[in-house]
């Protein structure tokens, strides 16, 4: 164990995103996305049991967001004509705001398929036990100064 960090960062979490450089991507999957097909060439961890709410601020306060973009965190957008309520969005936002000043203006959305082509290339995608629907979020790694 380690002083100050999360104990729900686990070592091979915490060597993924260690080893993660400016711009790589890592993806927080919900219990519905399709961890292991877009992670074909990525590293997949499994974090079974565990929410994105969780893991996202635990992550955050080791893992600065690139502030080379505008939006370096993006959720998977709701196919139109899916009536599906996304209030986990509202408590990601939350979660930003209190690792990163830009709060909620850092944080876009990507249409369903294209979230699947850029999940493809992230350097990573953990998967985790999330219910909510619509609950991927994929973030950008900044540098730490």
């Amino acid at each position: 164990m380690l002083k100050g960090i999360p104990q729900i960062l686990s070592p091979e979490l915490l060597k993924v995103l260690c080893e993660m450089g400016h711009s790589d991507r890592i993806v927080l999957s919900d219990g519905n996305f399709p961890a292991e097909t877009m992670g074909k060439n990525s590293i997949v961890i499994r974090c079974d049991g565990h929410n994105i709410p969780d893991l996202l601020d635990a992550i955050l306060t080791v893992f600065p967001l690139d502030t080379y973009i505008d939006k370096p965190v993006n959720l998977m957008e709701v196919v139109p004509g899916d009536h599906v309520e996304t209030p986990i969005w509202d408590t990601y936002k939350e979660i930003v705001k209190k690792h990163d000043s830009r709060g909620a203006e850092a944080v876009g959305n990507i249409e369903r398929f294209a979230f699947y082509e850029e999940a493809k290339t992230a350097y990573a995608i953990i998967a985790t036990g999330e219910k909510a629907l619509y609950g991927n979020i994929m973030l950008q790694k900044g540098v730490v100064v």
